[in-house]
């Protein structure tokens, strides 16, 4: 489980921060005084609770808020304000609760306790990546079944780019070559996308922004990144396939024949 504490005052952040970390010992905690700073941290990782002063200095609590909400709509927002009236804005956004400051363990626990939205069981989940071949994604072990094939292709072209967050635009010219007709259809399966990995309890391994989306590489395992990054030393070896069923890998595929090829010149 990965929290954020924002809050613009030093003396503060270090106090709620110690009460956190006494309250979830085994989550990974990362304080900030900065919007901006928070949410490239969020842009790059999937973000499970975000404790957020509301007056924060540059962009305020709430819009940051909104923001975070639209990289991953099942994240808990908890407000820090010392105004009672910003509870009701908090509620606007759908925020998993309120807290008056100077904040204090009690309330703290309480909201942890009481989160909008259930946690994924991020760790109750392997998840492969098989790309060298034809490309399946393997949950527990076991191939992942999609209701649309271009809803498995969409995931593939994210995992193809590496983390790269991939516009609308890019996933249709890739998929469509260029047809601004499917911007409607591609809508409906980047929903279905979403709703086949949070049904698989593993929707932490994509973020989504507005226009965009991505694969969290951190959060699977795969033969092409594992083999990218030590070479002969990987417990997969690149045989000369790279996912088969479709025509935009080639350009990776030549890009990986061109390593390999350099591998066995060593």
């Amino acid at each position: 489980m990965t929290i954020i504490l924002v809050e613009k005052e030093k003396k503060s952040l270090v106090s709620t921060e110690k009460i956190i970390r006494s309250l979830e010992m085994d989550a990974e905690i990362l304080c900030f005084d900065s919007s901006p700073k928070a949410l490239a941290i969020a842009r790059k990782k999937p973000i499970d609770i975000a404790f957020l002063d509301v007056r924060l200095k540059e962009m305020d609590g709430l819009i940051l808020g909104r923001y975070l909400k639209a990289l991953n709509p099942k994240i808990n927002l908890i407000y820090l304000t010392d105004e009672r009236s910003d509870a009701f804005d908090a509620m606007e956004i759908r925020a998993s609760g309120c807290i008056l400051m100077p904040t204090k363990k009690g309330e703290i626990q309480r909201e942890l306790s009481e989160l909008r939205n259930a946690l994924d069981k991020k760790g109750d989940h392997t998840v492969f990546a098989h790309t060298f071949g034809n490309f399946e994604l393997f949950v527990d072990g076991k191939p992942v079944e999609f209701k649309y094939s271009k809803t498995k292709e969409i995931l593939a072209l994210l995992i193809n780019n590496r983390g790269a967050q991939t516009t609308n635009g890019e996933i249709i010219a890739s998929l469509w070559e260029d047809d601004d007709s499917k911007t409607s259809y591609l809508s409906n399966l980047r929903q279905d996308l979403q709703n086949t990995l949070t049904d698989l309890g593993i929707s932490h391994i994509i973020t989504k922004m507005r226009g965009s989306m991505g694969i969290v590489k951190e959060a699977i395992e795969c033969d092409m990144y594992d083999w990218l990054e030590k070479k002969k030393k990987s417990r997969y070896q690149y045989l000369g396939e790279y996912m088969n069923q479709y025509s935009w890998a080639e350009y990776i595929h030549a890009e990986l024949d061109e390593i390999s090829y350099g591998l066995d010149d060593e």
